[in-house]
């Protein structure tokens, strides 16, 4: 028995062996060889996959000049970098939250958030080394390799049960990869390319450690008013602000070149005007109201409900993750139509159904179910609830939109009120005050007279309670002295 079992051993071994050598790929940064199932066209393929789903989810952010900024100084950072056989491309999408990330493939994202805290070129061209960086050691393709591995799936972190996920249209593999996370080393790794990829470029790098004391001051800022989770993608920045000084000093030496550029006025000159925060146009939550100015409705948010908002829907999450309800746009000329395409896109059977009005507008009022397939049974080896579904289908201003609630079947009783409720106060938005809602903007003003930030911030009106939030804006502290003619940031309407 021993000896069969010795033999099974190294045979299985050797089996093992032969495939991680099958699948093992020179990294382009180290030259050694990595584990790796993915394959470049499978990378590529992946970006491909996943960018649309990225612009479809959060949007490009509609500044031509910031656009193209970011690609010039992608397309140069490529040139000296570790990989330049991929396309790359370079956009910046309209969220507030600070984040800057890449997908395999050679795709690059920057949220209009970090742009507006960045306060001068060399910290951005630190950050866009970084992600760079990932993109050329192959750090998505190996998570994603050593995910495969484990034979664990690939699943975007929502606030509802993992069995809703399909309605909120979330849970794609591809968009999944934006959230991987990436381990102590691949971080280390990444800032040392950054380091040196701004370096080769002509910028100071030692600028991308103060950034880290930004994000660090953000994040403690924001324990109370945590920053969304579904775009932490990198870790806590405190311990790598001496590492990466250290490192900027070491390439600064290498390179030789005089004069490494910071250019603090082109860039704030050139974000000046730049939304900051949540953009009210695109729609928001006050007082447990979701108002959408530009497309003129309104409806209730059930108190204590979590929400988020994007381009594509607006969702929201009862706190025990038992119940979501999601507004989307349906195509249909009708709203029988509209109803019947709704049924086939979720493999819906409809229960019950009738026409409405809703607050004068003509309405359709739907409950389906919709059983778990025969194969998920058998997978889960379990019996899985019935999930069960009311919509309220309301056509207004020539658009139908599609309100669902969607729960267990055996929760569905205790969430009925909730729904219906939220879904009959779907009404027209006529209140002046928040038609005319227009969004918070950083304004970069010349100072006028010497004083410390606290004090020039107060030249600008800048509220007590906001001056903190200024300054981290700024990247200063508010005893700092600030000089007549220079430039700082303020937040305006």
């Amino acid at each position: 028995m021993k000896k069969i079992l010795t033999k099974f051993n190294v045979s299985g071994l050797l089996a093992a062996t032969l495939l991680i050598c099958h699948s093992c790929a020179t990294n382009p940064v180290t030259g050694k060889k990595d584990i790796s199932f993915v394959s470049k066209q499978q990378e590529i393929a992946m970006g491909q996959q996943a960018d649309p789903e990225v612009i479809n989810q959060f949007g490009l952010y509609p500044n031509a000049q910031l656009q193209k900024f970011i690609n010039e100084k992608g397309q140069k950072m490529v040139a000296v970098s570790h990989r330049k056989d991929l396309k790359y491309e370079f956009k910046i999408i309209d969220s507030p939250v600070l984040n800057a990330f890449a997908v395999p493939g050679g795709y690059v994202y920057f949220t209009r958030g970090i742009m507006a805290h960045f306060n001068n070129e060399a910290q951005f061209a630190g950050v866009l080394g970084h992600e760079i960086g990932h993109i050329a050691a192959r750090h998505s393709a190996q998570q994603q390799s050593k995910t495969m591995l484990a034979q664990l799936g690939l699943v975007v972190g929502m606030v509802i049960s993992p069995e809703f996920a399909q309605f909120g249209e979330q849970a794609q593999q591809s968009l999944a990869l934006l959230f991987l996370k990436f381990g102590r080393d691949d971080e280390r790794q990444s800032d040392e390319l950054g380091v040196e990829y701004s370096t080769k470029i002509g910028y100071d790098a030692t600028q991308m450690a103060d950034f880290f004391l930004t994000l660090k001051r953000e994040q403690e800022k924001s324990e109370t008013e945590p920053i969304p989770d579904f775009l932490s993608t990198h870790p806590n920045p405190a311990d790598r602000y001496e590492t990466v000084k250290e490192l900027a000093a070491e390439w600064k030496q290498k390179v030789k070149t005089p004069n490494l550029q910071v250019n603090r006025n082109s860039y704030l000159k050139m974000i000046d005007g730049i939304v900051y925060g949540e953009d009210p146009r695109q729609g928001f939550v006050e007082s447990n109201v979701f108002y959408h100015p530009e497309l003129k409705f309104q409806f209730p948010v059930p108190t204590g409900w979590a929400y988020q908002n994007s381009p594509q829907q607006f969702q929201m999450a009862a706190k025990d993750g038992k119940a979501i309800m999601a507004l989307t746009l349906v195509p249909g000329k009708t709203l029988e139509e509209a109803a019947q395409q709704l049924l086939q896109k979720y493999q819906l059977q409809a229960l019950e159904s009738k026409k409405e009005t809703v607050n004068g507008l003509p309405a359709y009022a739907l409950v389906a179910d919709q059983k778990p397939q025969q194969e998920q049974q058998q997978q889960q080896q379990q019996q899985t609830p019935t999930i069960r579904t009311l919509t309220y289908l309301i056509q207004y201003n020539g658009t139908i939109y599609s309100l669902m609630g969607i729960s267990a079947s055996t929760d569905f009783e205790n969430y009925f009120t909730a729904f219906s409720s939220t879904m009959q106060q779907f009404r027209k938005l006529t209140d002046p005050a928040i038609l005319n809602r227009q969004a918070e903007r950083v304004r970069v003003k010349t100072v006028a007279k010497a004083g410390t930030l606290a004090q020039v911030l107060r030249q600008y009106n800048v509220p007590e309670k906001r001056l903190t939030e200024m300054a981290i804006l700024n990247g200063m502290e508010l005893n700092e002295s600030v000089t007549a003619g220079s430039l700082v940031k303020v937040v305006q309407r």
